[in-house]
């Protein structure tokens, strides 16, 4: 598997030889929100239960957008609480299409812990592999991590960045297309102007990521490529972050707008286009 796929993804298989092997992995099962889905839903044995909204993510103000950066203090005494330590193999999955994982999974790289990978499939392959599921619910591990965090080890950008790179074509709006064409009737639709639209979903076949040749043709017909920045964003940044993910494991290094269309929207002073192209 090539290099830069094999540090951000991790098949099934890989992850059942892991734990088969009793090799110390913490494997977190992350929901956008708490009650987002029944708590006893099946997840992957040991798996402890994590809530973006909750753990990973900053209290939201009126122009940070929905999901800001989390207090790094904080990351790291939840991260504690689930067992992380520096030299921890950390897991990440969710069971509804992979941007909830990719953010937890970009929020723990960008707090420089570099083993953290996402489960290629969730917790389908892993169902699908055949390996039991549980209904028990923990949120701590039995035994405390000791993992110190630091911020600032993911590129992020802020709006005056994100407008200056789709101007020059660079930033890409990984929303579904309805999001992106929006409505002229209905104020707050629509996207970045100059954003080139790229839905995080299209890196998917099978409910897996595309093949890393497959990933790297899409991004390099679409005008991504590694000799500048590249900019991604969403609604709230779980969608940009699997988009990261799928772009990281094609060798590319983008930046999350952290704030996105959450953000861009509520400031007035930020203009929006509609329609099927860039505008």
């Amino acid at each position: 598997m090539d290099d830069a796929r094999a540090k951000t993804l991790i098949a099934a298989e890989e992850l059942t030889r892991l734990l088969d092997t009793k090799t110390p992995v913490v494997v977190l099962d992350v929901l956008d929100e708490a009650g987002a889905a029944p708590d006893d839903r099946p997840k992957i044995p040991g798996a402890l239960s994590v809530d973006l909204a909750t753990d990973f993510s900053g209290k939201p103000t009126a122009l940070s957008g929905r999901r800001p950066l989390p207090d790094i203090n904080e990351l790291q005494a939840n991260a504690r609480t689930w067992g992380v330590r520096g030299d921890s193999v950390v897991v990440v999955y969710d069971n509804t299409g992979g941007a909830q994982a990719s953010r937890a999974w970009w929020t723990l790289r960008w707090a420089g812990l570099d083993n953290v990978r996402i489960l290629d499939g969730g917790h389908a392959a892993w169902a699908a592999a055949g390996r039991p599921s549980s209904n028990h619910v923990a949120t701590r591990a039995a035994q405390l991590g000791d993992v110190a965090l630091t911020p600032g080890h993911m590129p992020t950008i802020e709006a005056d960045e994100a407008a200056a790179l789709a101007k020059q074509g660079k930033l890409f709006d990984a929303r579904p297309r309805s999001s992106y064409v929006g409505d002229p009737a209905k104020a707050g639709t629509g996207h970045i102007p100059g954003a080139i639209h790229a839905a995080a979903g299209d890196n998917i076949a099978d409910r897996k990521f595309k093949s890393t040749d497959d990933l790297r043709a899409r991004f390099a017909s679409l005008g991504a490529d590694a000799s500048g920045k590249i900019g991604v964003y969403c609604g709230s940044g779980n969608s940009a972050a699997h988009a990261i993910a799928a772009m990281t494991a094609a060798g590319l290094k983008p930046a999350l707008y952290v704030g996105s269309w959450s953000a861009w929207n509520a400031d007035s002073s930020r203009p929006a286009a509609t329609g099927p192209e860039p505008g």
